[in-house]
């Protein structure tokens, strides 16, 4: 759900829907905005009581979003921001968090957001964060996602009918 192309979506009634947010800490302008966004989305999307964790660093998102799902929550929101160095550091740390966060939304069936910001640089970390001045606002579109998408799941879990 990313700049042009994203699809016009309306907030839907999530109120039965048990969700959480674990963000990383580091790069705290950047993550400040993230959350920002993700609690924003929780409140339109009618999240009564969304729980917030923080973790130290995007590494740690995919071992406490698992916690998460295997104590029975519909929806995890992870967020993080890997900002390219000059060493492979930031593939390992990109790489084990995608594969990470895979898992845990196979292995639990539970919906989860990918708001991992891999970025080259701080400035287009900042312009996607949704603070003033950014272009886009992805903990608001993870979190947009991960609601709709565990709402799906709730609805086939009930017994969908096509």
């Amino acid at each position: 759900m990313s700049g042009p192309g994203a699809p016009a979506q309306k907030p839907i009634d999530c109120h039965d829907l048990r969700a959480a947010i674990v963000a990383a800490t580091w790069h705290e302008e950047v993550m400040d905005g993230l959350v920002a966004g993700a609690q924003e989305a929780m409140r339109h999307y009618q999240v009564e009581a969304p729980t917030l964790i923080r973790v130290p660093g995007t590494f740690e998102l995919p071992v406490v979003a698992q916690a998460l799902a295997a104590q029975g929550y519909d929806a995890v929101v992870a967020l993080g921001v890997v900002i390219r160095g000059d060493t492979p550091h930031f593939d390992y740390v990109c790489s084990a968090a995608t594969d990470g966060l895979t898992r845990v939304a196979l292995d639990h069936q539970v919906a989860v957001g990918f708001g991992v910001l891999t970025c080259d640089n701080e400035q287009q970390a900042l312009d996607r964060a949704g603070l003033e001045g950014s272009r886009e606002d992805k903990g608001y579109e993870a979190t947009a996602a991960a609601l709709s998408t565990a709402a799906t799941i709730k609805t086939i879990k009930r017994g969908y009918d096509a």
